[in-house]
């Protein structure tokens, strides 16, 4: 189970072009925006890489909108443990607990939740908020990362889990986003 004052949500490479091609890109942009306000709304950290941004661009604007002061991460890798950098930020959250979604699902999410679980990370990876250019692509993505021992989840299922309660202050706004 995701604990609040332990999970980071990392966003993997929802830049440039490629996020145009994505398979149901709607659906995916929709729900990433939802799982990204809903975390803020829960002040869980958040993480965004760009895989070669140089070549591939930034973060899709309705993202980018969203990330305040906050500078994705730069990476040559495809999963993000393998980036110095990016290690070094989550640990410094010192949170155990990481929520993965982004793009895509069959190489940079799988990777990235892949390297992270044998490295002491509890990992989630959101099914609503992954896509790949094909569908089966993205299917064959969730059937890898399950294969690996690591749950998904979806966004309102990963915002309710961490919420815990109706009577925590962000309920309403929770609510709200899923609904």
């Amino acid at each position: 189970m995701l604990q609040l004052d332990q999970t980071v949500l990392v966003i993997v490479d929802v830049q440039g072009k490629l996020a145009q091609l994505m398979h149901a890109r709607e659906r995916l942009a929709e729900n990433l925006g939802r799982l990204m306000r809903g975390a803020q709304a829960l002040a869980v950290p958040l993480l965004v890489t760009e895989q070669n941004p140089t070549r591939m661009g930034p973060t899709i604007p309705e993202l980018g909108s969203l990330l305040g002061d906050l500078h994705p991460i730069a990476k040559m890798s495809f999963g993000c443990a393998e980036e110095p950098a990016f290690m070094q930020a989550l640990e410094s959250l010192g949170r155990r607990h990481v929520l993965v979604a982004g793009i895509e699902t069959h190489v940079c999410v799988f990777q990235t939740a892949a390297q992270l679980q044998p490295r002491g990370f509890g990992v989630q990876v959101v099914a609503d908020a992954v896509s790949s250019r094909t569908e089966s692509n993205y299917r064959f993505g969730l059937e890898r990362i399950r294969n690996a021992g690591v749950p998904l989840t979806t966004v309102e299922s990963a915002l309710f889990e961490l919420l815990g309660t109706a009577d925590h202050p962000a309920f309403r706004t929770v609510l709200g986003l899923v609904k």
